[in-house]
């Protein structure tokens, strides 16, 4: 071949341009070899004098060239075509080692060119699929994720999926999609979901199916309203009637869950029975009159006929003719004229008087009216103060009259704290303020917490108190006036900070603070839209503050502004949620403004109401907070023993109902809790139990894991979920329990529980499950409320609102505190120190540093040390 190719470089074919590179017009291409059909390689090349193959750096031999001369009619060039067949013999000598190709080389009088390399392949596609699809029954709405990995295969299969033997196309269905990885996604499961799912892998070889995997959508049974309470059975007497509703709201289908509860309902009810009438005996007959008749009566009345029943029948009247000798016939006469005179001159005389008596009556009333209208206003100031309607300049209590008949309670003392106390605000030499003189201040204010049984009572007769939740549980409330207070409900981490002078002078409110379960209050949400934060209210609505009241919660949000869109809602008196704020896009302007701090937000509204923190994701890398926690029975007096996982939102408000709900079952805790995050990848979340003694325990748990489906999660509007690990111990005395948890979202990272413990040891609640800081009043009034006493604050509020020189204000007291990030609605409010202090107050009540408040007041007083008298107060 060497030889050959040296003699065509030699002589090279007339006509050829001495000064051209040969160049390809057709180079080799990737091919496959199916089955056992050889494969045909081209190339084509213009000028060249002679072209050959070289298949893994070998030549091929000439006699296995076909070679086509021709001459290109654009150039008129001569141009060569060269063909080769490959086998798949040639193929498999060298599969295992590398992968065959060939290349063509073509010559002119110039030198040689190299085409691109082809690449030959032997086709094939495994029969057996990598993961099929499995069976499921699944509940209306719920997210469906069908796997499929198909065989191996060269070329690589492509995917597409059949719904009962038809094409499922994701253009033609919104509710469907195909994730790279080739699984089938079911966004929100539908009646017509309902089929056999079948994966086709398929390549130029062959093509394969998977076993088919048949997806069962049910409903669950739900009531319809109760019917009309039916007519009363008897018609007399006592009996009974009923109602009835069916489970048609909506009617269970393909094996959903019948409703459960009675479909009738039955009452006793008592129907009057009628009586009929009967006559009372026979009057006496009378004396005989002068037409020689005399009469008697009787009367329909033992009984008298009542609730329908018949009246009496027969004469009620009884005449007959008087056989006396005493009866006389006498005609007409002078008398009887007289007689007819004098009964009309009695009429006569009644109706005048009876004229005269209304006439009297009239006139009395008119003048009664005026005297009656005179006396009202009199006594009106007699009437008790709280209903006593308020004037419309002093309009006193926004909403409810306060029990004004409580004592008050004074504060006497001087405000500055004892040098000795635990909580001292002490400030330095050459600190910014001046000091206070020693002496007694006493601050008044009334009522400072409202008995809860007069409080709730005054609250029922309100709208709003409708929507409200019942018990103690999860509602603080208390009366606040100028001094301001604190609202806490305790162990959520829920609070409402109302500032001093946030009420006006003189005005006196009562306020409450309440949590709503997510069942009390329906949150709307769209998209991809979730909750992450409780549903928080405060009020009474339509309260209006001087300065913004500072509400505090918990939320469960990794924010980062290019994964997350995070609004604050409000609602409306008419019961629609509305964006009142979108966080990172804040207008100075407005009544509210957010701090979203890693675990908890703080919220500034100048008006009370229901609250909720709402976040769209942006993007798939957006993740909520879970805390996984473990609990199982105290005791286990038979061979089943259940281990519940909880999955909750990470607020402290949610662990709290776990708490309680766990402690009304007697469960333990096992280890601490976990975190864990939830991506939006529409994946749901797994959990399975593993590496425990198959000596000792058993799973009773059908297949090898669980799962939460992902928009039960996500949403947010089920604060906690739960799966149950139902163990049997092969022996009763076992009591030592170690296995593994493990919880992760499926493609995702995930979280091990290492469970070790004794199920004959009694186990506490751990001490994170109660904070201490959050147990104590959840209605604090007045100085008791702030770290910060009362005069000292505003003499820090006074010293550095002003702008002062050397940048000795407020601006440098937010930087000391780092609050610099917030600079902008500072300065909106008339007090921009007053807002400082009051989210100082809000994020470090009770435990809260004063050192170090002092210290970050000093160092501003000393970058202009002559701007103040420097002294030391003594308290």
């Amino acid at each position: 071949t060497g030889a050959q190719q040296s003699a065509t470089v030699a002589n090279p074919v007339s006509g050829a341009s001495p000064d051209l590179l040969p160049h390809f017009q057709l180079e080799p291409e990737d091919v496959y070899i199916v089955k056992n059909k050889a494969v045909s390689l081209a190339c084509r090349a213009t000028p060249a004098t002679q072209i050959y193959f070289k298949c893994n750096g070998e030549w091929v031999h000439q006699g296995d060239h076909v070679t086509q001369h021709s001459t290109d009619r654009g150039t008129g060039l001569p141009m060569m075509e060269v063909r080769i067949e490959v086998t798949r013999q040639q193929v498999e000598k060298i599969f295992g080692l590398e992968e065959y190709w060939c290349q063509c080389v073509a010559w002119s009088s110039s030198g040689t060119t190299k085409s691109q390399k082809a690449f030959v392949r032997i086709a094939y596609l495994r029969k057996n699929f990598e993961q099929e699809p499995m069976a499921r029954e699944v509940s209306i709405e719920q997210g469906i994720v069908l796997p499929c990995r198909p065989p191996e295969g060269i070329p690589p299969a492509e995917v597409e999926w059949l719904r009962n033997e038809e094409l499922v196309d994701p253009a033609l269905d919104a509710n469907v999609y195909v994730t790279p990885e080739h699984s089938l996604v079911l966004r929100q499961a539908r009646l017509a979901d309902t089929a056999n799912y079948t994966c086709v892998a398929k390549n130029i070889v062959a093509r394969r199916r998977s076993a088919s995997a048949a997806i069962i959508v049910y409903v669950n049974g739900g009531w319809s309203t109760w019917t009309q309470w039916s007519g009363c059975s008897t018609s007399c007497g006592r009996g009974w009637q009923k109602r009835s509703r069916t489970c048609t709201n909506p009617t269970p289908l393909n094996g959903g869950a019948f409703c459960e509860g009675q479909n009738v309902q039955k009452t006793a009810c008592t129907t009057l029975c009628p009586v009929d009438g009967a006559w009372s005996e026979w009057s006496k007959w009378s004396v005989c009159g002068a037409e020689c008749t005399h009469w008697r009566n009787r009367e329909c009345s033992e009984p008298a006929p009542r609730n329908g029943g018949r009246d009496c029948h027969g004469p009620e009247l009884d005449t007959r003719n008087c056989t006396s000798e005493l009866c006389s016939h006498v005609a007409p006469g002078a008398e009887d004229v007289a007689l007819y005179v004098g009964l009309v001159a009695v009429a006569v005389c009644l109706v005048l008087l009876l004229l005269v008596g209304v006439l009297v009556y009239c006139r009395k009333k008119g003048g009664l009216d005026a005297d009656v209208a005179d006396s009202s206003i009199l006594t009106a100031g007699f009437q008790p103060v709280s209903i006593k309607p308020s004037k419309a300049d002093n309009p006193g209590l926004l909403t409810i009259q306060p029990d004004l008949s409580t004592t008050t309670m004074t504060y006497q003392g001087s405000l500055c704290p004892r040098q000795d106390g635990p909580a001292k605000l002490q400030l330095p030499n050459g600190h910014l303020l001046s000091p206070l003189g020693t002496g007694r201040h006493t601050l008044h204010h009334s009522s400072p917490v409202t008995e809860g049984a007069d409080f709730v009572a005054r609250l029922s007769t309100q709208s709003y108190f409708r929507s409200l939740p019942r018990g103690n549980t999860n509602m603080a409330y208390g009366t606040f006036n100028f001094l301001g207070g604190r609202l806490m409900i305790p162990n959520t981490g829920i609070s409402l900070l109302i500032p001093p002078d946030a009420i006006p002078r003189g005005k006196i409110y009562e306020v409450y603070l309440t949590l709503h379960k997510q069942e009390e209050v329906r949150l709307p949400l769209a998209g991809c839209q979730t909750l992450l934060s409780p549903i928080v209210s405060c009020g009474p609505p339509g309260v209006l503050l001087t300065r913004p009241a500072i509400l505090a919660m918990g939320h469960c949000v990794e924010a980062s502004a290019e994964n997350w869109s995070i609004r604050l809602k409000k609602q409306s008196c008419e019961g629609t949620w509305e964006d009142v704020l979108q966080l990172g896009a804040e207008l100075c302007t407005e009544l509210y403004y957010c701090q979203l701090e890693a675990q908890s937000c703080y919220i500034f509204t100048e008006q009370l109401g229901r609250f909720a923190l709402v976040g769209e994701s942006l993007s798939m890398a957006a993740s909520k907070r879970l805390k996984l926690v473990l609990f199982a029975p105290a005791a286990c007096p038979s061979l089943e023993y259940n281990i519940r996982v909880y999955c909750l939102s990470d607020t402290q408000d949610v662990l709290k109902e776990v708490i309680q709900l766990e402690k009304q079952l007697g469960g333990q805790l096992i280890g601490a809790p976990r975190v864990l995050h939830f991506k939006d990848s529409y994946h749901n979340l797994r959990l399975s139990i593993h590496d425990m003694p198959s000596s000792l325990w058993k799973s009773k748990l059908l297949a090898s894991y669980q799962e939460i489906p992902f928009y039960h999660i996500w949403s947010g509007l089920q604060p906690f979920l739960h799966c149950t690990f139902t163990l049997e111990r092969l022996n009763p005395s076992t009591c030592e329990l170690a296995c593994k948890i493990w919880v992760w979202q499926v493609e995702g990272d995930g979280q091990s529980f290492t469970v070790n413990f004794n199920i004959a040891k009694d186990t506490r609640f751990s001490d994170w499950l109660v904070p201490d800081n959050e147990i104590g009043t959840p209605a604090l009034v007045g100085p008791s409320a702030f770290k910060i006493p009362f005069l000292i604050r505003q003499k820090i509020i006074s010293s550095l609102d002003p702008p002062g020189t050397r940048g000795a204000d407020w601006r440098t007291l937010a930087q000391k505190l780092n609050l610099d990030s917030h600079l902008n609605f500072f300065a909106s409010k008339s007090s921009p120190t007053a807002m400082i202090l009051n989210l100082w107050e809000a994020r470090h009540f009770p435990n809260g540093n004063l050192s170090q408040l002092a210290a970050a007041v000093a160092e501003v007083g000393k970058q202009d040390s002559t701007l103040f008298a420097v002294s030391e107060a003594e308290c």
